[in-house]
């Protein structure tokens, strides 16, 4: 029956939930999202501030935090990072990385029951960060593994090609530069939801009773970028 609070400012969206998840009852999730690109090192700590008063959450009754640990913006990976690992390490609590692709995953099928989902992010340097999903009755399993891509590299998943797919996250602006096979399998692409605090905590609350929460040192951002460059590197 944990609480838990999620921060984020992995895209041009800021954002910050607080999730109660108690045996018997519906969850209670408070949440605040903005965009904000250029405002997230002055918006993000207030925001938390706003969903612990709201909830009615003393900072001391957390039992853990979890952050969008990428891929996306380097910068916001890091602002978020730090004011996790910052709270955590204070709180002496678990922190718990989540995926913003899988988050944008989540939140598209929360809000319109998509099952099946192709997340993709812009990367910048015409490439994009995506991975590819199936979602039921709120589980997101993971059909891809995230990775940074041109995007006429991109993929439908192999022998899932007959589903109708749905393309969610500013990775699909590219568009255009899509293989023919990709464009004829999305039946509809939304480019402009962003990953949102509150889908991460949904999924961290999962996670942590799966006993995947980590002392604050251990969990790092995931930048993808970074860890192709090494590969093709060694």
């Amino acid at each position: 029956m944990p609480i838990l609070l999620a921060l984020d400012a992995s895209s041009s969206a800021c954002s910050a939930a607080v999730l109660c998840r108690r045996e018997g009852a519906d969850d209670v999730l408070v949440s605040r999202f903005e965009l904000t690109p250029r405002a997230h090192t002055r918006r993000l700590m207030p925001m938390v501030d706003e969903v612990l008063a709201e909830a009615g959450v003393a900072p001391a009754e957390l039992d853990a935090l979890a952050y969008g640990r990428g891929p996306g913006s380097f910068t916001g990976l890091r602002i978020a990072a730090g004011a996790a690992q910052g709270l955590a390490f204070g709180l002496d609590r678990p922190l718990l990385g989540v995926s913003t692709l899988q988050a944008l995953a989540l939140g598209a099928h929360r809000r319109h029951h998509y099952r099946h989902l192709i997340t993709a992010l812009d990367a910048r340097m015409g490439e994009i960060y995506a991975a590819a999903w199936q979602c039921d009755r709120g589980r997101v399993e993971t059909l891809t593994e995230e990775a940074v891509l041109p995007p006429e590299r991109l993929r439908l998943p192999p022998g899932h090609a007959e589903h109708d797919w749905v393309g969610v996250g500013s990775g699909w602006t590219l568009w255009e530069a899509m293989s023919a096979e990709v464009q004829a399998g999305m039946g509809l692409c939304l480019t402009e939801p962003e990953p949102a605090a509150e889908d991460m905590a949904l999924l961290a609350a999962d996670a942590l009773a799966a006993g995947e929460g980590r002392p604050a040192a251990e969990v790092q951002p995931v930048y993808l970028r970074d860890r192709v460059a090494w590969q093709k590197g060694r």
